[in-house]
C-alpha cells in the first residue's frame, strides 16, 4: 500500500503562485504610512521590523501579501522579508485573535501555577497553542518569559500585564475578553485589539486617552532593589503575602499599595494558592529569607 505525499502535507505540484497584490486603495494608504516609517532610518532596510508591524496591523497576521509589500517597499528579495518574519514569535504567521493571550511557562511562571492556567484555558477555550476560538476573539499562547518574575504567574494580553494569576482568574480574564466586557491590566494601558497594538509597535501614535500616561510604570516589587540601593527605607512588605492579609512588623505599620501598586481589574487575589487548592504554589516566603 503507498501513501500519497499529500497525506503527509507534503506538496510536490506546481510551485506556490506569486503572491497578490492590496487593493489599490489599501497599498495606497500602506505606502504612506511605510513612506514615514522608511525615512526614520539612515538605511532603508532597517525599517523592516516596523513595517511588518504596520502590514500585520492591516490583516492581524503577516500574509505573504504583507511580506511582498514589505519588500516592495525596501528593495529586498520575498526570501530577506520571510527569514525575519518567520524568525521573530510576535510576527504572526496565521490568522489570529482580537487578543493574543500569552501565558508565561518559563521557570518561576510555571513553578508557581503557570502550567496550571495553561492547560485550564486550553480545555476551557477549547483551543490549543497557537490556536484561535472559533469566534475570533482569543488567541492563546504559551511564552517563554514575560519578563515579570516578581509577580509570577503572569499572564500578558496584546502584550499588556495580568500579575498574579490562578487558573480561575484566567479564566474570568478570557470569557470576559471573549464577551467584550471592559477588562484592566495590572500595569500599563487600557487593553486595545491586537491590529490596533501592531500599529502602535509599527511607531505610530498611541492615540487612546491617557494611554501615553498609563504605560511604561514597572511594578512596585521589581524596583525594590533599586530603591534599596538609592538608600531608600524598605516598606514593610512589598505585596501582600500569599496566605492571608498583610503581616504586620514590629512597629505595627503596614503596606498598603499604593496607586502605582494597583491591581488589575483581573487579579487573582494576592493569596493565589490558597485561592486554588486543587492547584497550590507551595510555600511562600518573606523576602530574603
Amino acid at each position: 500500500m503507498t501513501t500519497s505525499s499529500s497525506e503527509h502535507g507534503v506538496s510536490l505540484g506546481m510551485p506556490e503562485l506569486p503572491a497578490p497584490a492590496y487593493p489599490d486603495d489599501v497599498r495606497a494608504r500602506l505606502e504612506r504610512d511605510a513612506r514615514e516609517v522608511i525615512a526614520r532610518y539612515p538605511d532603508s532596510r532597517s525599517a523592516l521590523l516596523p513595517l511588518l508591524h504596520l502590514v500585520q496591523s492591516e490583516e492581524g497576521h503577516v500574509t505573504r501579501t504583507g511580506m511582498r509589500f514589505c519588500a516592495d517597499m525596501l528593495d529586498l528579495t520575498t526570501a530577506e522579508v520571510t527569514a525575519v518574519a518567520t524568525f521573530y514569535t510576535m510576527y504572526r504567521r496565521r490568522p489570529s485573535g482580537d487578543y493574543q493571550v500569552g501565558v508565561c511557562t518559563n521557570t518561576l511562571c510555571a513553578v508557581m501555577g503557570g502550567d496550571a492556567i495553561f492547560e485550564e484555558l486550553q480545555e476551557h477555550l477549547g483551543v490549543g497553542n497557537g490556536e484561535t476560538t472559533d469566534d475570533g476573539k482569543v488567541t492563546l499562547e504559551h511564552i517563554e518569559c514575560n519578563a515579570a518574575c516578581d509577580f509570577a504567574p503572569v499572564v500578558m494580553v496584546n502584550w499588556e500585564f495580568f500579575d498574579n494569576q490562578t487558573p480561575g482568574s484566567a479564566r474570568r480574564l478570557v470569557d470576559d475578553l471573549r464577551a467584550g466586557r471592559a477588562v484592566e491590566p495590572t500595569r500599563g494601558a487600557r487593553l486595545c485589539t491586537f491590529k490596533e497594538t501592531a500599529r502602535i509597535l509599527a511607531g505610530f501614535p498611541d492615540e487612546r486617552p491617557g494611554a501615553v500616561e498609563a504605560s511604561g510604570s514597572a511594578g512596585h516589587a521589581s524596583l525594590v532593589g533599586l530603591r534599596l540601593a538609592k538608600g531608600e527605607a524598605a516598606p514593610a512588605r512589598v505585596v501582600h503575602p500569599r496566605d492571608g492579609g498583610p503581616h504586620e512588623p514590629q512597629d505595627g505599620a503596614v503596606h498598603k499599595p499604593s496607586p502605582a501598586e494597583h491591581l488589575s481589574s483581573h487579579d487573582a487575589p494576592q493569596d493565589t494558592s490558597a485561592s486554588d487548592p486543587a492547584h497550590p504554589a507551595g510555600p511562600v516566603a518573606e523576602e530574603g529569607e
